[in-house]
């Protein structure tokens, strides 16, 4: 039997009816109509699914979309503004920091949840923040060149 929940995402509530087992990233993806968030092995381990609930970067697809509602949920969709992408999104475009584009909203995500809480990360946290994406394209060394010199510039954008 379906609940209805209210989830609030990317600043905005929407009522949702969803199954007791159903996973927050099925809600995002299949009843919200939010595709950035990709799943990849349903498990945790690849971070494909990572999302910024209250201020963390969490796997969407090990959390219960009724165990979500009252929290404060950012998908890739939300980091833009008004139509410009987030400096980290032109970021990883400028510096080609993304091949492919999965495991992109995963690990642009895990770097926004770092930078927020550590404006300028050391090259072992960025490392260690984005440890649970995994990208079978470019390697990790052009996405955490490319976080530390996004945060190296002071550009204090980065986590608003």
């Amino acid at each position: 039997m379906k609940k209805l929940i209210a989830l609030t995402v990317n600043g905005q509530v929407h009522e949702v009816a969803v199954e007791p087992r159903q996973t927050l990233l099925d809600a995002l993806r299949y009843d919200l109509g939010l595709t950035g968030t990709k799943e990849g092995c349903g498990t945790g381990n690849c971070g494909s699914c990572t999302v910024i609930m209250d201020g963390k970067a969490i796997n969407s697809c090990l959390v219960l979309a009724i165990d979500s509602e009252g929290n404060n949920i950012t998908t890739i969709e939300g980091l833009a503004q008004d139509g410009q992408l987030h400096p980290l999104q032109q970021a990883f475009i400028d510096e080609s920091a993304i091949q492919c584009g999965f495991c992109a909203p995963g690990m642009l995500l895990s770097a926004k949840a770092l930078i927020d809480v550590n404006h300028h990360p050391t090259e072992i946290e960025i490392r260690q923040a984005i440890a649970g994406n995994i990208c079978r394209c470019t390697g990790y060394d052009k996405i955490v060149r490319t976080i530390l010199k996004q945060t190296a510039t002071g550009k204090e954008q980065c986590h608003a």
